[in-house]
C-alpha cells in the first residue's frame, strides 16, 4: 500500500481542546496502523491563529518527505492556512472554521492538494454552511454527518473516512 510513503500526519486541535483529545487519539492510531509517523501540535495558551499557523509550519517543516495536515475547527482553519508553505500531500479537515464573522477574509484560499472536510449538520459553533461553501469553491471532498461540532459521536466514521483518504493519497493517479 502505497499510504506507508507519506511520512507523516500532523494533527492540529481546535481552539478548546489539546493536542491528545480524544478524536486526535482516536485518528492518530489508525494512523499508526498505517506505518505512519504521527505529530500533534500542542497550540494550548497561544489563542492568535496566525501565531498558530506559524507553529504548524515550524513543526512541518522537521520532516522530510511528504506529509498530511489534519485539522479540527480552528486547527482546522490553521492546516489549511499553513498548508500554502508546507505544501502537505494533503488536508483533512473537521469542522473548519471558514468564514467565521470578523474573520471572513482569513478564510484560507491557497490550497492545492486533495481536501476532505468532516463536518456535522448539527454543528452551532461553525455553521455546516462554511464548509459547504469552501469545499464547492475548492473541489473539495465533503461528508455531512448527523453530528454536532465535535463529532465525538461519529468517531468511528471520521477514522474510516481518514483512513480513506490516506489511501486515496497514495494510489498514483
Amino acid at each position: 500500500m502505497r499510504s506507508r510513503s507519506l511520512t507523516a500526519v500532523v494533527f492540529s486541535h481546535g481552539k478548546e481542546s489539546g493536542p491528545w483529545g480524544s478524536k486526535i487519539t482516536a485518528m492518530a492510531a489508525v494512523v499508526r496502523d498505517l506505518g505512519i509517523a504521527v505529530e500533534s501540535v500542542d497550540y494550548r495558551g497561544l489563542d492568535d491563529p496566525a501565531a498558530r499557523v506559524d507553529r504548524l509550519i515550524d513543526v512541518g517543516k522537521r520532516f522530510e518527505g511528504s506529509l498530511v495536515l489534519v485539522g479540527s475547527s480552528m486547527g482546522g482553519h490553521v492546516a489549511a492556512a499553513a498548508a500554502a508553505l508546507l505544501k502537505p500531500r494533503g488536508i483533512f479537515l473537521l469542522a473548519p472554521a471558514f468564514y467565521m464573522p470578523g474573520f471572513e477574509a482569513h478564510t484560507p484560499q491557497d490550497v492545492a492538494c486533495p481536501t476532505a472536510i468532516v463536518h456535522g449538520w448539527r454543528d452551532d459553533i461553525v455553521p455546516v454552511d462554511n464548509s459547504v461553501r469552501w469545499a464547492r469553491q475548492h473541489r473539495a471532498a465533503l461528508h455531512i454527518l448527523d453530528s454536532d461540532h465535535r463529532l465525538e459521536d461519529k468517531i468511528e466514521t471520521v477514522c474510516a473516512l481518514l483512513r480513506e483518504f490516506l489511501d486515496e493519497l497514495g494510489h498514483p493517479n
